[in-house]
């Protein structure tokens, strides 16, 4: 089964559980990775905590500490989400039905994968 907490980021829906400004600790922090000075001397990475859960969040996808912010506290709200409903909430089953059809659109390339060798078996034959 998948583990609850990685299927975060994957849909924007507005009966997400509310999380307070209150519930919520927030760090900015210096960044890390490609970049160069851009990134590495400017404390734009923003680290949210939600204390009644315990679950940490660490955003550094823009050099904006504002879009980070954002973007933080939307992947946060997913994650306390998960955390609280489990696998009834929209964001696991919104994962769930992913996996599912990548699974069937890779049995469905197999299957024709082996239909194309087939054929080439069949006129390799009908040449001989």
């Amino acid at each position: 089964s998948l583990p609850l907490l990685q299927a975060a980021r994957k849909k924007n829906s507005s009966d997400l559980l509310e999380v307070t400004e209150a519930e919520l600790e927030e760090q900015f922090v210096r960044g890390d990775g490609p970049g160069g000075q851009a990134t590495n001397k400017t404390n734009n990475c923003v680290v949210l905590k939600h204390v009644p859960s315990g679950i940490v969040v660490k955003c550094h996808q823009t050099r904006s500490v504002e879009k980070n912010r954002k973007i933080a506290r939307e992947i946060l709200r997913e994650k306390v989400d998960l955390f609280y409903k489990g696998e009834d909430s929209d964001v696991f089953k919104e994962k769930k039905a992913s996996e599912k059809q990548k699974q069937e659109k890779k049995r469905r390339a197999k299957e024709n994968l082996e239909r194309k060798k087939l054929f080439k078996e069949m006129q390799q034959l009908d040449k001989e």
